[in-house]
This record gives C-alpha cells, sequence and structure tokens, in this order.
C-alpha cells in the first residue's frame, strides 16, 4: 500500500457510503470440529512430568527481583535467578487459571472470547520491515504502520490486532508506545495489544485504552481489554521486561500470552519432543507465575515451536515439524485447562507458492491443533521479519476459507436434495433447478483472490497471477476504509494524555 492509498481512504471517511471489495461479513468463529491428537494420552503425559522433572531438578530464572522475592515466598527454592518449581507447587497455581474469557474492545461488537471451541484471528505484528509491490522491501514507518492498521480494519477475517504491524520507526523508541497505541485506538475498534518491554509501557497502554472505552479502572479490571505477548528467552529465563509485563498486566487482571520461543536445534533441543518439553516446561512456569501474582488472572498457553535449518541457523515456518509441535502444543494446553494460542506463520521472502503452502501448514496445525488465537494470521513473511500488504490479502482471504470450513455441515430435509435429484434424474444437470436456482450466490464459498477462469477467458484478460490480484485488492480496500467513530472528546483526552506523557519523556530506552 502506497502513499496514494493512504489518502484515498481518508478520501474514503468524508464519503457517506463506501463500497469495496465484496468480503463474509464479520463473524466470530466456533469449532464444530474436534482437535487433532497427534500424541497418546500417554506421550502427552510423559512430555507433560519431563518438563516438571525440569522445573524442578534444572529450574528457570527469573531476572527480576520481585519474581524472586514471590517465589521464594511461594516455597519454590530461590537460588539467585535460578528458581527451582516444585511439580505440585506449578500444577496448584496453573488450576487457577480460567479456562475461558473475553477481550474487550472499544467496539462492543469486536469483543473476541479466547477459550472453548472459539476461534480468533490476529493480524500480522512486531515485524520490523514492511514491504509492497510498488515499494519493495523497507523499513516501517508512520504511514506503514497506519495503512496496515486500515487494511487490518477493514478486512473482516482478522478479529484483532496482535500488535504492531510493523515497527514504525518515524517514531522515537521512547514514545513510540503512545503514538502507535494512539493510531490502534483511533485507526480501529478492534481489540490491540502492549508490548511488554518495562512497565510504564504496560501502564500507558492500558490507561489510554480505558480513555478509549471510557470506563473506570474497576471496570478495566473486570473486563480484561488488553493483551500482551510474554516471550520466554529460551532456553530457560524470563528477562525482567517481560516479567514486569507479567507483574503490571496480570496485576491488573489483562491478559497474558505466555509464549516461549523455542526452535528446535537452536534455543531447544533438536528432536521435537524434546523442544515440546523446554516449551512446556517454560509455559508451566510463565502460566504458574501469572496466578502467583493474581489468582484467576487470564492467561493463554503459546506454543511458537518449529525447527530450523541445520545448514544456515535461520528460522524455518510452515514446516510439518512446526504442524506436528502445533497439534502437541493444543493437547498440552488442553491438559492444562487454558486457551491456546499458535500462529500462522512462513519463511517465504517473496508473496509465492512457498508463502502459501507454508501459510496453509501453518494455518491447519494451528486450526486442527485446537487454537483459540491464531496471531499472524494475515501478512507474515520472512519468518517475521516483513508485513506485506499483498501477503495480508491473501492470508485474510485463506482465514475466510477456513472459517468456511468451520461451519458446521448442514443436513436436514432441504440439504439433502431427494427431491431436486428426483427432478433432474439419470443424466440430466442441477443448473437450472430451482433448488440450485434458490441458493445460486452462497451455495459455495467464493474467494476473492483465485481466479477460476478458463484458460482462454484468463489469458485474454491479461493472464493475471495471484499476486497481480492480491495487489489490485490492496489498492481497492485502501480506498475502502472506513475509520471507525470516537467521540471527539475522547480523542481529545486521548491527544491530551498522549502530549502529557510525551512532554514527560515518555520511558526509558536501556534495556
Amino acid at each position: 500500500m502506497t502513499a496514494r492509498v493512504g489518502r484515498a481512504g481518508r478520501r474514503a471517511r468524508r464519503r457517506d457510503r463506501v463500497s469495496g471489495p465484496a468480503q463474509p461479513p464479520y463473524r466470530s468463529l466456533r469449532r464444530h470440529l474436534a482437535p487433532v491428537d497427534a500424541v497418546s494420552a500417554d506421550q502427552l503425559e510423559a512430555i507433560h512430568q519431563a518438563a516438571l522433572q525440569v522445573l524442578d531438578r534444572t529450574g528457570i530464572d527469573f531476572l527480576h527481583p520481585e519474581a524472586q522475592r514471590r517465589w521464594r515466598e511461594a516455597g519454590a527454592s530461590v537460588d539467585g535467578a535460578r528458581v527451582r518449581l516444585e511439580a505440585a507447587l506449578v500444577e496448584g497455581l496453573v488450576s487457577l487459571a480460567p479456562a475461558s474469557f473475553t477481550l474487550h474492545a472499544r467496539n462492543p461488537a469486536h469483543d473476541v472470547v479466547l477459550g472453548g471451541d472459539a476461534v480468533v484471528f490476529g493480524s500480522v505484528s512486531s515485524a520490523p520491515y514492511v514491504g509492497d509491490e510498488a515499494g519493495g522491501r523497507r523499513s516501517g514507518t508512520q504511514e506503514d504502520f497506519e495503512n496496515l492498521v486500515r487494511l487490518s480494519q477493514t478486512l473482516n477475517a482478522i478479529h484483532l490486532h496482535g500488535g504492531y504491524p510493523v515497527e514504525p520507526i518515524s517514531w522515537h523508541p521512547s514514545v513510540r508506545h503512545l503514538h502507535a497505541t494512539m493510531s490502534l485506538l483511533t485507526l480501529s475498534d478492534k481489540p490491540i495489544a502492549g508490548y511488554s518491554l518495562g512497565a510504564q509501557r504496560n501502564i500507558d497502554c492500558l490507561e489510554m485504552v480505558r480513555i478509549a472505552r471510557q470506563v473506570d479502572d474497576a471496570t478495566i479490571e473486570a473486563e480484561p481489554s488488553i493483551h500482551t505477548v510474554i516471550n520466554s528467552s529460551s532456553p530457560l529465563r524470563y528477562d525482567h521486561p517481560m516479567i514486569e509485563g507479567i507483574l503490571e498486566f496480570s496485576g491488573r487482571n489483562q491478559i497474558v500470552i505466555i509464549t516461549p520461543f523455542t526452535l528446535a536445534g537452536a534455543m531447544a533441543p533438536v528432536t521435537i519432543a524434546g523442544a515440546l518439553v523446554q516449551q512446556h516446561a517454560e509455559a508451566l512456569a510463565g502460566i504458574a507465575f501469572t496466578q502467583l501474582v493474581r489468582a484467576g488472572a487470564p492467561v493463554m498457553y503459546g506454543g511458537f515451536t518449529s525447527n530450523v535449518d541445520m545448514q544456515s541457523g535461520s528460522p524455518a515456518f510452515g514446516t510439518p515439524e512446526f504442524m506436528r509441535a502445533a497439534l502437541v502444543g493444543g493437547q498440552l494446553a488442553r491438559r492444562l485447562g487454558v486457551p491456546y494460542r499458535s500462529s500462522n506463520v512462513c519463511a517465504a521472502n517473496a508473496v509465492d507458492a512457498q508463502a502459501a503452502y507454508e501459510s496453509v501448514f501453518s494455518l491447519w496445525g494451528a486450526v486442527m491443533g485446537g487454537a483459540n488465537l491464531i496471531f499472524h494470521g494475515a501478512g507474515w513473511m520472512e519468518g517475521g521479519l516483513r508485513a506485506s500488504f499483498e501477503k495480508m490479502v491473501l492470508d485474510a482471504d485463506l482465514l475466510q476459507m477456513v472459517a468456511a470450513f468451520l461451519q458446521p455441515l448442514e443436513v436436514d430435509t432441504t440439504t439433502l436434495a431427494v427431491d431436486a435429484i428426483d427432478e433432474v434424474g439419470p443424466g440430466g444437470h442441477f443448473f437450472g433447478v430451482q433448488h440450485t436456482q434458490d441458493r445460486f450466490r452462497t451455495a459455495f464459498f467464493a474467494p476473492l483472490v483465485s481466479d477460476w477462469r478458463n484458460f482462454e477467458a484468463w489469458e485474454e484478460a491479461g493472464s493475471p497471477t495471484a499476486l497481480d490480484h492480491a495487489t489490485r485488492l490492496v489498492e481497492e480496500f485502501g480506498a475502502a476504509y472506513v475509520q471507525p467513530a470516537l467521540p471527539a472528546e475522547v480523542h481529545e483526552e486521548l491527544e491530551a494524555f498522549v502530549a502529557r506523557r510525551v512532554a514527560e519523556g515518555g520511558v526509558a530506552t536501556d534495556y
């Protein structure tokens, strides 16, 4: 999406009626299929017990004195930063975590349930680079950031923002969270995230969400309104900024997504079973700590285990190893009774066949693994290094296909179509019968990007590729963007808060 698309989006907001590419409506999704179990009950229990053994024997580092103090008072063995946890302590704390909860948006129509059979898709987040066909690969700017937010708001397949779609270097790191959160809250009304990079960022972002929702502190604590990802520094370490994120957000009853960064062969054992043991150990320790901070605080089990290319050391995604780990991660989360987060990821450097098949594999492992929240659902490239406008549109189409697949199959007297079959009889066709005509436009999912013309018609149209369609759709969705309403006084209150905190210098950037 180029600068002109941003201007087109601003022009679109001034129109009373805005048309855009046809897409299925925004909707909440439920999984009507049982998740796939990739290992037996005995194998799952072996992984769980091995993880508990790691926490008891090897231990895990918590690089924050407040965390060390809390663990010591809870009865853990604490030696400097190293914390050793007995199984009973870990399992007792984890049992306090809720099985499901609601993440509240500033627009209640975009509230999302996390847990149970709910399936929620997030947009790409945390990429340092951005790219499109017009501008190529580049560092993210404010304009790129805001155009990606607009696109995520417009695409009905996306339920929430996973973070910054791209790191916007136009804003200094000390105040970036203030400007970025302001843009997220004003350009979109879907749920947002805050990065746990020190306590003050968490405090600022939560206050801005409170202002945007126009509720008091008690309501914010009763209605979780922001989420954050806490990555353990694998292997077996939680650092100071991440721990402060747990202290602030769990302490205020906000949603924490514990996600070990376990890449087999690099930050975790080379075997998938061993990598899952480490993932589970780190997740158990993180989830337990959230409950030590506040019993009943909303927390999710995040699975991100994949492998690396053992020749180059580069992360690999969309692999069979990633898919198997995603399936077992879901089993482990269900074993604990907490919601599960996975991801739609790929390692492709171009919007090509590799990007497509790796994303399909990742997404399938996540969906059939029982993931309640699928991060990076649309737009992820290069193993997370780049957010792509065209890939976001392609992925959104794929997410809509998954959403259609998740709908329960209707089996009743009308859908069984016995009368229609009798009407057509042997050797006929069903194009013209009333049963077909009544369902002509709703019978099948119609993707935006796929081109189902015959070869001659496709060639006559200029032989457009999927990338060509995606590039066109990025422009059309950009022009169709409509900024969600926000009362002027709320916008002014947010601006005043940001101005005050910027004048105060924002936050320290010495992490």
